[in-house]
């Protein structure tokens, strides 16, 4: 199984960054090859993707979600992978989202992306396109408050 660990500084309250994270069906707004999230109800995502050429599909669950702390996952259907986004404050304005995913790359050529280091690439990507668009926002397009453990 690979791991990516990466992290993005963004110029809002960890607040602001949390909640805007919870807005999962937003996803495609900001990250790459996602064509759609749907959240079927407070703890399962079914994911629609493109993943080096080949359109996947998989269901998510959330397993821990703490407000303004972090949100976990994992996949329940298609390829193997979890992960948990933490949100750290570091002053009123700035906090620090840091990503630590892993997943078992699928075939030839996602193991090849892999290696090569496309997935870090994408995921270091996403979260900069993350930052653009919540710093221009300056506010979340909502957010969910529940606690999942």
């Amino acid at each position: 199984m690979a791991t990516i660990e990466e992290s993005v500084d963004v110029q809002v309250p960890v607040r602001t960054a949390y909640n805007q994270w919870t807005q999962f069906e937003e996803f495609p707004r900001f990250m790459e090859g996602v064509e759609s999230v749907t959240q079927v109800d407070d703890t399962h995502l079914r994911w629609v993707a493109e993943i080096a050429g080949v359109s996947r599909e998989w269901d998510a669950e959330i397993t821990e979600q703490h407000p303004d702390q972090r949100v976990a996952w994992r996949a329940t259907t298609g390829s193997e992978n979890a992960g948990v986004v933490t949100f750290h404050r570091l002053d009123d304005s700035t906090t620090r989202v840091m990503l630590q995913l892993e997943f078992e790359p699928d075939g030839i050529v996602e193991q090849a992306g892999d290696k090569l280091g496309f997935v870090k690439r994408r995921a270091v990507g996403d979260l900069e396109r993350f930052k653009g668009f919540i710093e221009e926002r300056g506010r979340e397009t909502g957010g969910w408050r529940g606690d999942v453990s």
